[in-house]
């Protein structure tokens, strides 16, 4: 039986209880091995945690002086989609970003200053963030290659969102949950999300078990034999 009743709860739940590395453990179980983001992808601040519903979003390389000699009317405006994306962010969504080389920074103070007015849940791009000091500032999560000032402008823009992503291998839906701390983003498909979740909270509670009795001086065999987690 599962222990939430909307999203919010849930998401109140795995901020409460979840970690990327128990997720991770229970996908791997169900067959789903290839779940995490690359590992490059890092938190600003160590202790930041990040948990929501994916709103995807595909950026591309587009050099700024070559867009007035193309048929695509879309590579004309400034950021392409990019500031459309952003103002559709709902509560609780995780504005998540993949398509383009990662040579630049994809997201940044301003982003999510209006990030945080929509509600939203945090940022994860596969690329670099800028205006780290700001970001920092504002406490909103924040999952990139790191701090690069660089920026998409003349580089690159948006060309769609809400659509299928893939980041290195990794398929990602939009409204699949997302959840990242310091050791890594793990995407948890919607048509498994319910039976992760459930196992997922047994098997933390169960390790904090566990922890206790190798406090108390239990051997690691007997502990394993006993519960089945190391």
């Amino acid at each position: 039986m599962k222990e939430w009743k909307d999203d919010k709860s849930l998401f109140s739940l795995i901020k409460g209880e979840l970690y990327t590395a128990v997720i991770g453990d229970i996908m791997d179980k169900l067959g789903y091995t290839h779940q995490f983001l690359p590992p490059r992808i890092r938190p600003l601040r160590h202790d930041m945690f990040v948990v929501g519903r994916a709103m995807t979003v595909l950026e591309a390389d587009v050099l700024e002086n070559t867009t007035s000699e193309g048929n695509n009317p879309l590579l004309k405006k400034s950021f392409g989609l990019m500031l459309e994306a952003l103002d559709d962010l709902k509560e609780n969504e995780i504005y998540i970003c993949s398509g383009s080389s990662p040579t630049y920074a994809v997201w940044g103070e301003l982003m999510s200053a209006r990030a945080i007015a929509c509600q939203a849940g945090g940022a994860v791009v596969n690329g670099y963030s800028r205006d780290t000091k700001g970001i920092l500032s504002l406490d909103f999560p924040c999952f990139s290659y790191g701090p690069y000032a660089q920026d998409q402008a003349p580089r690159g823009k948006v060309i769609d969102f809400r659509v299928p992503i893939d980041m290195e291998g990794i398929l990602i839906n939009d409204g699949d949950i997302i959840v990242g701390d310091i050791d890594g983003v793990c995407v948890i498909p919607r048509s498994i999300e319910e039976e992760v979740i459930t196992k997922s909270i047994e098997k933390a509670r169960g390790e904090r078990v566990v922890l206790k009795k190798i406090q108390e001086g239990m051997p690691s065999r007997e502990a394993f034999d006993r519960f089945g987690i190391m």
